[in-house]
């Protein structure tokens, strides 16, 4: 059973339909990406699952979102965050007036109030993949570089435990470098049994972290299937990874088509 399932989901702002019967799943344990250019409707498809739509006005206008089996309709943000469901904004988005250790405890705060007894654990976990926030930790976050507040915006996100995690564009704006240490600890993260449903525009890299993935063009899903055979993939290849094969196709990509799930309106 998936964790996330996604069914026909349709979203607006205003008279503008930014999704038009998006389907996709997130396995429990999987990490799963979605790709698309500027203004394909991913970022607005991980505000739909996290329910922040409202504060963007947009609202879903038809299909339903439902995780572990339970409906997520319906629910306010921090009511998914208590479920476990949890975002990490593009931009990052720390609090940049507040320490590195506020923020963090900041993160805390959506927990089930049960689990808030684990937030020492939760915090030596995080001072573990990042160490250099606990090296920090009465440092602004706004003195921070972009890679540690990247950092530091995954380490609050953390904080709350979740069980699936909504990445947009982690590694935007960050040297190459620091991108693959982020996209590492992603790994790291994933391997401790959270799920991840990622939205990035490095297609080379995503399709490395991930095990299925999805192409987005328009508010709508034109393309699913293996991440593996999605990198294979001539069309794939040519239009996100930037690769021109003018000998034709390999073996592999010939295989990649025949699996290869197109959508259509």
């Amino acid at each position: 059973m998936a964790s996330l399932q996604v069914h026909a989901l349709s979203v607006g702002y205003g008279p503008v339909r930014a999704l038009r019967s998006v389907s996709l799943e997130v396995p429990a344990g999987a990490v799963v990406v979605v790709l698309g250019g500027n203004g394909a409707g991913k970022s607005t498809l991980l505000r739909a699952v996290s329910r922040t739509l409202a504060f963007h006005r947009g609202a879903v206008t038809g299909g339903t979102i439902s995780f572990d089996g339970r409906p997520l309709d319906g629910l306010g943000p921090d009511r998914v965050v208590a479920a476990g469901v949890v975002q990490v904004p593009e931009g990052r988005q720390v609090f940049t007036r507040m320490t590195v250790a506020d923020n963090l405890r900041a993160g805390a705060l959506g927990r089930r109030t049960a689990a808030r007894a684990d937030a020492a654990r939760s915090l030596a976990r995080v001072h573990e993949l990042f160490p250099v926030l606990a090296q920090r930790a009465r440092q602004r976050a706004g003195l921070l570089s972009g890679g540690e507040q990247q950092m530091l915006a995954l380490g609050r996100a953390l904080m709350s435990r979740p069980r699936l995690l909504l990445l947009d564009e982690p590694t935007l704006g960050l040297a190459p470098k620091m991108a693959a240490t982020i996209a590492e600890t992603i790994t790291e993260i994933n391997a401790s049994g959270t799920s991840v449903l990622l939205v990035e525009q490095n297609a080379a890299l995503a399709l490395r972290l991930s095990s299925h993935a999805y192409v987005l063009e328009v508010g709508e899903v034109t393309l699913d299937g293996p991440a593996a055979e999605l990198a294979a993939s001539d069309e794939v290849r040519r239009r996100y990874l930037g690769i021109t094969d003018e000998a034709g196709p390999a073996p592999a990509s010939a295989g990649a088509g025949r699996e290869l799930r197109r959508w259509t309106a």
